[in-house]
């Protein structure tokens, strides 16, 4: 067989042939719907992301390197830029409140790095909403597999956000671009040589998680226009002997990147965040609350919480000790757990600087500790199962279990309650008045019929 042929019959090249072949046409009208209520969730968390200062410190950046105008929206600022700058700032503005989508089993965001660069590319094509539908669910299809395929071990040091998206996000800008399947796998090779992003930043309460998201959608497009554009890529980029597996990964498994392609739309898979924290701490939480209604206690009645978790929980929650910032308490399974027990629930507004002080928070995080779960980790990461178990003041001992927490596929929140997730927020730093993102609502429910995806804010 020659390296031609080798080529031809990889898994990189079959990945590559499906996600060039997407037509909107082709892609069932579940997914579609899905795509949409996918569109609006990340287009309002970027808007809750506007006071947030990495954003604001994006912006700077974007003002002294970038156009001062463009074709692309910075929704943050409603200015506009080149779409390079655009998908940046947008990237990065998204994953800043932690209530973007999330992929289980690949245990990737994609929403935060595939929306902001098919958004920004679209805007500068002259794309439609079928267009940038399509491309949404190529970028989906591709990170998710890709997120697979590196495993569990990829993400004990590498946040998967940064790494898969940028293939994510690489392969929706191609599709925007109408790039074949040759083009498709340079793409492909450039945006993994580019894929980076380490989880160490937890340990010190850093901004890397938003450039991660910022520069996984910039990187991706970019890999995409310099494709089109004849700039070659390693063409082997996954399986490769000094490839992706080979450099970040000791459980990768090829198989992933061709799984079900065209019979199984990962899109469709993808959870919605309903609390206001780390994923990771979503099943416990739900299992909190479900205990305490069904036995009708408070959160002084218990005396210690044990939530039992799978080895990805506590490989990103258990550096975070003692959370000295918001953000860092979002990533503080103790802190979210207090929220819960305390106020019955965990949502933006209850993650405060005065929260970080408040004693009955305090006092309840001391009660919290995590333990691996033999059976919570078997399942996972396909599925996020919730355990606690609580000791109470009067001696009894209490537990709860729950298969799928709220906003997974079975468990998934209505446009109703999607709606009403976009209008908080919107609302929470002023990103867009009620009534814009009632008219934003409105667009995007109709995204599938636009003839273009521009001004959407106007």
């Amino acid at each position: 067989m020659t390296t031609a042929d080798k080529d031809t019959a990889s898994a990189t090249r079959t990945l590559c042939e499906f996600l060039s072949a997407i037509r909107y046409e082709d892609i069932p009208q579940p997914v579609v719907l899905r795509t949409e209520d996918l569109f609006l969730d990340w287009f309002a968390s970027t808007l809750a992301g506007k006071a947030a200062r990495p954003t604001r410190v994006m912006e700077q950046f974007a003002a002294a390197m970038g156009p001062t105008d463009g074709a692309s929206d910075i929704l943050v600022s409603r200015k506009r830029s080149s779409p390079f700058f655009a998908a940046l700032i947008n990237g990065a503005a998204s994953h800043f409140v932690e209530q973007d989508d999330l992929h289980n089993s690949s245990v990737l965001h994609p929403g935060t790095v595939v929306f902001p660069a098919v958004l920004a590319a679209a805007q500068a094509a002259g794309s439609s909403g079928r267009d940038l539908i399509a491309a949404a669910v190529a970028g989906y299809e591709c990170g998710v597999r890709v997120g697979e395929f590196l495993g569990r071990s990829h993400y004990r040091i590498f946040h998967t956000t940064g790494t898969a998206g940028k293939l994510a996000a690489a392969a929706g800008v191609a599709h925007i671009l109408k790039l074949d399947a040759d083009k498709m796998q340079h793409c492909l090779g450039s945006a993994g040589t580019m894929a980076a992003g380490l989880w160490e930043f937890l340990r010190d309460a850093a901004d890397s998680k938003q450039l991660h998201t910022g520069k996984a959608a910039a990187d991706g497009l970019m890999a995409a226009y310099i494709a089109r554009d004849g700039f070659t890529g390693a063409r082997q980029i996954f399986e490769g002997k000094q490839g992706m597996a080979a450099g970040m990964s000791s459980d990768a498994d090829v198989s992933c990147l061709t799984d079900g392609l065209g019979t199984r739309w990962a899109t469709a898979e993808t959870s919605f965040k309903f609390h206001a924290s780390c994923r990771h701490t979503h099943p416990a939480a739900d299992a909190l609350l479900a205990l305490m209604q069904e036995n009708a206690i408070k959160a002084d009645d218990i005396a210690t919480l044990t939530a039992h978790v799978h080895q990805g929980a506590l490989d990103v929650l258990g550096p975070v000790t003692d959370p000295q910032t918001i953000h860092q308490s979002k990533f503080s399974m103790g802190f979210v757990l207090a929220l819960i027990a305390n106020l019955g629930r965990a949502g933006l507004a209850d993650f405060t600087e005065a929260s970080l002080q408040e004693r009955q928070v305090r006092v309840f995080h001391d009660k919290v500790k995590m333990v691996l779960d033999p059976e919570v980790d078997a399942a996972y990461p396909k599925r996020w199962l919730g355990r606690v178990s609580v000791t109470l003041q009067d001696g009894r001992t209490l537990e709860k279990k729950i298969t799928s927490p709220k906003g997974d596929p079975d468990n998934v929140l209505s446009r109703a309650e999607l709606e009403d997730k976009a209008l908080r927020l919107c609302g929470y730093t002023g990103g867009a008045s009620a009534e814009e993102m009632r008219r934003v609502i409105a667009r995007v429910w109709a995204l599938h019929e636009a003839p273009n995806v521009t001004g959407l804010l106007a």
